[in-house]
């Protein structure tokens, strides 16, 4: 019987064990996408104890704790930090093939040396060993440094005044580099609550009251230009479905209603997002921004815990929107006008796995490798099968050798351990194909692409293109 998580674990083969440790391994990471605190790494902070670092924001352990009966005073609640503990340490046994089972115990393994499964048996005494660790040096930073992380993307919106990264810039003992993800969904939620008062937030940030869309757009592009000065190499937007019209929104209209207090309709809504998205794609183009769409994620579906909780905690599902034609024609649109950026497309639907590939495909540029990527499982689907599947989907329909990898998408510092995860499924992938006689068995060859999907490309996909840092 394996020890559990042992150094070969995923990997199926012996092609497979030599392409993870002979060439993935060691590679340092990027991690282009993630949710993580700028502040928390400016203050090096210091966790009280693991419960903090787990289960503060997790909404992946949350999850699983409710669906195993926990009581959410243990999750969400007020209930002590060790008694929370527990309850996920009682929960977690009951979960083989969740990749929060996985990750766990990496993180368990890599951070804190700790090589115990955690249960109702074991959680004292993990719990002892890790608040240790913690206790004593496993700050915010010496987690980035131990992971090798060369630089890392943060998400932001373009009303945040990037103090954070300021300070980090300025820390000469910070050696990985730290940069802002340009993230505008506030300014196009005139559908939803709130939108006169952010507005008034941006315009704070602007420097001048934003009156019409046509002064909405300018703010944008001036927190932009303020972004790329600090070091800004991608933006993001988190779209329940891609949207798109050949006919022209009276903007300025929807846009005064909406700063009124008035909540516009669905269709009003998708109108002045396809505007906004075409304004800003063109933007991004001028910048050399790199633009990254997240959608079909159908969230906060529980009324009730909605409610009493809020979003982003662990409600939310996979949506099946129908708008490949909508994402081609925004695409051919910016490509018609010559001001296509490099995009990176990500939907929380696998069904769209194909789909994304195709249309990827249509949009390349002699001279920029994969200059239109089809992105990472993400979210839902970035566990042992959901990653297979979009690789291999990658494969079959696009270029395996061209895509950027991993990324954590994550608010937990101790996730880079999922770029680990990450590399060994593609080495196990590359070692079946090459076992059964479907790929070269060229080591140099077949290793420098387990080398280029874990890191080179993203390198070289991630240029900077401003004058910080």
């Amino acid at each position: 019987m394996r020890k559990l998580f042992d150094e070969n674990f995923f990997l199926g083969s012996e092609t497979a064990k030599e392409l993870y440790h002979g060439y993935a391994k060691d590679m340092p990471i990027i991690d282009y996408h993630c949710h993580v605190s700028p502040y928390e790494i400016a203050d090096d902070k210091q966790y009280g104890n693991i419960t903090e670092v787990w289960l503060g924001g997790d909404h992946y352990k949350w999850r699983l704790m409710r669906w195993c009966g926990v009581d959410e005073r243990y999750i969400t609640g007020d209930a002590p930090d060790y008694e929370k503990f527990l309850a996920f340490a009682s929960a977690l046994p009951r979960a083989p093939g969740n990749p929060v089972y996985h990750w766990t115990h990496l993180e368990l393994q890599r951070y804190f040396g700790c090589e115990l499964a955690l249960g109702p048996d074991t959680a004292e005494e993990i719990w002892n060993i890790c608040n240790e660790k913690l206790k004593n040096g496993l700050t915010v930073r010496e987690i980035i440094r131990r992971s090798n992380v060369d630089y890392l993307c943060t998400t932001d919106d373009p009303a945040d005044d990037l103090a954070a990264h300021k300070r980090i810039f300025a820390d000469d003992n910070i050696k990985t580099g730290v940069y802002p993800t340009f993230r505008p969904d506030k300014a196009f939620a005139v559908g939803k609550p709130g939108y006169p008062e952010y507005i008034n937030r941006l315009s704070d940030a602007f420097g001048t009251q934003i009156l019409s869309y046509d002064s909405l757009l300018d703010a944008l592009a001036s927190r932009l230009d303020y972004f790329a000065d600090c070091g800004c190499l991608l933006s993001d937007h988190g779209l329940d479905s891609v949207t798109w019209s050949y006919e022209p929104a009276d903007c300025e209209s929807l846009f005064k209603r909406a700063v009124g207090g008035e909540i516009l309709s669905a269709q009003e809504s998708e109108a002045f997002q396809a505007s906004m998205m075409l304004f800003l794609g063109k933007q991004y183009a001028k910048r050399g921004i790199i633009m990254q769409i997240h959608y079909a994620a159908l969230r906060s579906v529980n009324p009730r815990m909605y409610k009493n909780i809020g979003p982003d905690t662990g409600f939310d599902s996979i949506d099946t929107p129908n708008c490949s034609r909508q994402l081609a024609a925004y695409l051919g649109a910016l490509e018609n006008d010559g001001m296509l950026p490099k995009t990176i497309l990500y939907s929380l639907n696998p069904n769209d796995n194909s789909m994304l590939s195709c249309i990827s495909g249509s949009f390349q540029e002699t001279g920029i490798a994969g200059k239109v990527q089809h992105g990472s499982a993400w979210w839902f689907n970035d566990a042992k099968l959901g990653i297979r599947s979009q690789l291999t989907t990658l494969a079959e329909i696009g270029v395996l050798g061209g895509f950027i990898g991993m990324l954590t998408d994550s608010r937990s510092f101790l996730s880079y351990t999922r770029h680990e995860y990450f590399r060994r499924i593609l080495c196990d992938l590359l070692g079946d194909w090459i076992e059964k006689g479907e790929f070269s068995s060229d080591m140099k060859l077949a290793g420098g692409i387990a080398a280029d999907v874990s890191y080179n490309n993203a390198k070289r996909y991630l240029t900077r293109t401003s004058r910080y840092k």
